[in-house]
């Protein structure tokens, strides 16, 4: 078991009881999400944790898929799916790498607050455009330390090792988004909450697409 996985499956049970720390930015990065979405799309999230963002969009697609390498946090989204049920959602211990899924099958990806804590963020974006169909958009939400906390990947080795933070990756905003369009993405919209600088919000779309958010 890597030491990613070891560190959320010990704190998995506090996690789940932490609010939400931007509450307003949430909401509208969900309403977001939600235009986008579509009562037919097939959905992937990964890194899902314990599921309150699945939970809460699952009802607006056709199928949704919420993956997570941490069996501590699925056996929370679990318990939770068990006592409000939705018929299209289901959980599975899976790093996106390893997640079994046929190319150009999806039409929704998301990645809430994950692709910073990846060893290679841009090997999951390019699988993430693999996965989506021509026209499927990819949403994700991205703490972007690079911009003014550029401090963090000197000291945050050291948190990691010590088992205190997960291993975090350093990149800024514009990383980010060279990320994503190198791997062929046109960005479509952009949120960074006030006052919350370190945190991008991105839909992105992979090409061919009829139509746009709206």
């Amino acid at each position: 078991m890597g030491t990613s996985v070891r560190f959320w499956n010990r704190i998995a049970e506090r996690y789940a009881k932490q609010p939400i720390a931007d509450e307003d930015a949430y909401q509208h990065k969900l309403d977001k999400v939600r235009d986008c979405l579509n009562a037919d799309h097939k959905v992937l999230e990964f890194g899902c944790g314990t599921g309150s963002t699945a939970l809460l969009l699952a009802p607006g697609a056709g199928d949704y898929k919420a993956i997570d390498v941490s069996p501590k946090m699925i056996e929370i989204a679990q318990r939770k799916l068990a006592s409000n049920p939705i018929d299209n959602l289901s959980f599975e211990i899976s790093a996106l790498e390893d997640f079994q899924a046929e190319k150009q099958s999806f039409d929704m990806i998301l990645g809430m607050s994950i692709l910073h804590l990846l060893e290679d963020p841009q090997a999951a974006i390019s699988r993430v455009f693999e996965l989506l169909k021509p026209g499927g958009i990819f949403v994700s939400s991205t703490a972007c330390l690079g911009d003014n906390m550029g401090w963090f990947r000197y000291v945050g080795p050291v948190g990691s090792f010590l088992g205190l933070i997960p291993e975090v990756r350093v990149f800024s905003r514009a990383d980010l988004q060279n990320s994503l369009k190198g791997a062929g993405f046109d960005i479509e919209y952009q949120f960074v909450p006030e006052g919350k600088s370190i945190a991008c919000f991105l839909v992105a779309r992979r090409p061919l697409a009829n139509t746009k958010c709206r």
